[in-house]
């Protein structure tokens, strides 16, 4: 990763405008009872599970699989799962999780922005639907070695992937002042994203930066506290994505799943934090309508990007038992779409 193409990359995941215009995408009540570990506790699962409608016969793409949770409660309704995630660790647990549901389910490791160039998706498809998990499991953030949270101290590392990329360490001790300041301003929403971003300058020339406590001590520092909220979390979330190019993959991961899709299918995104749920937000909704107008324009133009039906025009949050229960759900929000049938398209046209 060279810090030279941040800048690109910033400016180019975040023109909706520009992305909307060049992309090539151009209630029934549903009880879930998945098993829940200790791996990770899905969020918002009887709502996806409700909307997703798994049955006998049907196939699932699960994009972000993690502690398996929704691919399991695909499962128990009988339909079939191809499962994808750049997590070794996740793969190997979903594997011995729910390896009792034998061909059933495949898990690859991969990013679900590829998907469209795995054989082991295509051989499947069209799929009945689809679905993102967009958040950080709670096996990533508990796990102290893989570095995500401050909570416990660990290597200053955030990649989903650990075999792949540059850890958040590189990202800390060599992008110079105004490229973290971007970073933390874009990726974090961080109002003092400049004053952070100095500090650490200064500070990397004395000791560089290689642990996630190191680094929040200073930002806490900084910053001050308070408030129930860690100065630092704004900054974490800003790193994560940057290492993982997560907004760079979601883009991606939407232009490509409905080429994934059947007629009638749905598919459900899950989001945690406004930078994603603007994005999915955006993108459901220009696919959603049947005219585009603009004020330069004599009349209304029919919409090349059309062919979704918005089941959510506004998004699905967790009940407050949910949130009482975990947490880490209370920011989480589900939008889902349909692929209209190529039938509909053809007779409004």
């Amino acid at each position: 990763m060279r810090m030279a193409g941040w800048k690109a990359r910033l400016t180019f995941d975040f023109d909706f405008a520009q992305f909307m215009n060049n992309s090539a995408f151009a209630n029934r009540s549903v009880r879930a009872n998945a098993e829940v570990g200790v791996w990770h506790e899905p969020v918002l699962l009887n709502e996806a599970v409700a909307f997703l409608q798994p049955a006998p016969g049907r196939v699932f793409l699960d994009g972000t699989l993690g502690g398996g949770g929704h691919s399991e409660a695909l499962l128990m309704a009988g339909a079939r799962v191809v499962a994808l995630d750049r997590d070794g660790d996740a793969i190997a647990h979903a594997r011995e999780r729910l390896g009792k549901f034998g061909d059933a389910f495949l898990a690859v490791q991969a990013d679900f922005s590829n998907a469209d160039s795995l054989s082991e998706v295509r051989s499947l498809a069209p799929y009945d639907g689809a679905l993102l998990d967009l958040g950080v499991s709670s096996h990533q953030l508990d796990t102290a070695s893989r570095g995500f949270s401050f909570r416990h101290d660990g290597p200053l590392d955030m990649r989903m992937n650990p075999e792949m990329g540059e850890p958040a360490s590189a990202i800390v001790n060599t992008a110079d002042e105004s490229e973290l300041t971007e970073i933390f301003r874009t990726f974090g929403e961080e109002p003092q994203a400049r004053r952070v971003a100095r500090a650490i300058v200064s500070e990397r020339t004395r000791t560089p930066f290689s642990r996630t406590c190191q680094l929040a001590a200073l930002i806490e520092k900084i910053l001050g506290r308070r408030g129930r909220i860690h100065p630092a979390t704004r900054v974490f979330q800003a790193l994560r994505i940057a290492v993982n190019d997560e907004l760079g993959a979601l883009r991606r991961g939407l232009e490509i799943m409905p080429g994934l899709l059947r007629s009638g299918a749905r598919f459900a995104v899950i989001t945690f934090h406004s930078l994603e749920d603007r994005m999915v937000k955006a993108f459901f909704r220009l696919g959603s309508e049947r005219w585009l107008d603009r004020p330069e324009w004599p009349s209304p133009r029919p919409n090349d990007a059309w062919k979704f039906r918005d089941l959510t025009r506004r998004p699905v949050g967790p009940s407050a038992g949910e949130i009482a229960r975990n947490p880490r759900a209370r920011t989480a929000r589900l939008r889902v779409v349909e692929m209209l049938m190529s039938q509909q398209r053809e007779v409004a046209v």
